[in-house]
């Protein structure tokens, strides 16, 4: 059987690969070292369009709804506590993005925010990620039947389709490249 927890699993090691890298731009900010602003638009696009569109939409149009329908309640932990953490992170990206273009018109409140925005990155999504591969991801592997995860698996590679196979890939490989 081809596991949806598995999936969501990699996909994570991608967005911490990115996430990673956010901390340190943060710190290259704040000592007024200069920064490439195109990784700061590729790091917006990978967390709008890799993390957001593809892994959360995944999580919060398939896996999400497939778990309340088995009993898994929608408010509070963990669907509650992680759909927040989705919006926060929504909201951490749109302000990274604001901040990039504010850069870009070299506005002293762009790297203001910009170090803001990367560090609420940095700290929100490795807890995030820790939530959702081990407490969310087992549960799930329990609480569904082989049918039901088998069944999510293929909506899950549908949701990839709707992306692109070669958006997908392309920020997938960006992600590897933050690593270096």
């Amino acid at each position: 059987m081809n596991s949806p927890t598995d999936m969501l699993e990699q996909e994570h090691r991608s967005i911490a690969k990115v996430v990673a890298v956010t901390s340190e731009l943060a710190d290259r900010i704040e000592a007024k070292q200069p920064i490439d602003r195109e990784i700061l638009r590729n790091i917006v696009e990978f967390m709008r369009v890799f993390a957001d569109r593809c892994h959360h939409g995944k999580e919060e149009d398939l896996l999400f709804p497939l778990l309340v329908a088995n009993g898994v309640p929608v408010r509070g932990c963990p669907i509650g506590a992680l759909t927040a953490e989705h919006v926060k992170g929504r909201s951490l990206v749109q302000g990274l993005a604001k901040a990039t273009e504010a850069l870009a018109a070299n506005s002293d409140s762009g790297r203001s925010d910009l170090v803001s925005n990367l560090r609420g990155i940095a700290d929100l999504y490795p807890g995030h990620i820790w939530k959702e591969d081990y407490l969310l991801f087992p549960m799930t592997n329990k609480i569904l039947r082989a049918e039901q995860l088998e069944a999510l698996y293929r909506g899950f590679l549908q949701v990839d389709q709707k992306i692109g196979k070669s958006v997908y890939q392309r920020l997938e490989q960006f992600a590897e490249t933050m690593v270096q």
